[in-house]
This record gives C-alpha cells, sequence and structure tokens, in this order.
C-alpha cells in the first residue's frame, strides 16, 4: 500500500523509483522536493533538505511505516524549507507558473518589476 505525505513543497511516498514509476514499498521512502518549481534552489540548500530528511526518518528506524509517522516527517521538512525561505537560502522563483506565496510574501527590492 501506498503511503504519502504531500504539502506545497515536500512530497514523500512509500516507494521506490524503479523506470521512471512509483513501486510502492513497505521499507523505503521517495521525497520530491518542491515538485512546482516555486522556490530557486543551490546545491548547498538541496542537500540541507536531503540531510534533515535522513535525520528525520533515521528518527523513525525500527518503527511501524504509517500513515501519521510519514506526514509528520513531511510537515517537520515544510517548515525545514520555510527556515531556509527565511534565512535567505532559497527565494521565490517569480519566474514560476505557481505563485503562492505560501511561505510568506516574498523579498524583493524596490528596483525589481514582480
Amino acid at each position: 500500500m501506498l503511503i504519502k505525505s504531500t504539502t506545497r513543497h515536500i512530497r514523500i511516498f512509500s516507494a521506490e523509483v524503479q523506470d521512471n514509476e512509483l513501486v510502492p514499498s513497505a521499507d523505503k521512502l521517495t521525497l520530491d522536493v518542491d515538485p512546482d518549481n516555486e522556490l530557486n534552489w543551490n546545491d548547498e540548500a538541496l542537500q540541507a533538505v536531503y540531510k534533515k530528511f535522513e535525520e528525520l526518518t533515521a528518527q523513525y528506524n525500527g518503527a511501524d511505516l504509517t500513515d501519521y509517522n510519514v506526514r509528520r516527517i513531511g510537515s517537520d521538512l515544510e517548515h525545514f524549507v520555510r527556515s531556509l525561505l527565511y534565512d535567505g537560502k532559497v527565494s521565490y522563483n517569480l519566474q514560476s507558473r505557481v505563485r503562492n506565496y505560501s511561505l510568506g510574501l516574498p523579498r524583493v527590492s524596490a528596483d525589481i518589476n514582480v
């Protein structure tokens, strides 16, 4: 059975990717970061999200893979992404087709037209 957590910028599935398809797994999680490209990412910020994901999943090592646990990890990661935005480590992609500003209004220079 596929368990998933979907937030604005984080999607987690209890599955493995095989031939570009999600195959349900009882012991593996797959992470999809910012699928709508709402944010501008650099490698350092993206690696920080993956590291945080590893830390959060390690806390549940040995526990049953439940809907609650996966959603908790997703929610904690969404808060982590918000902290990256507030710290200026990622920024809104103002060219994105999606402009939700779900993490708060963007900070832009006065000379930039939005």
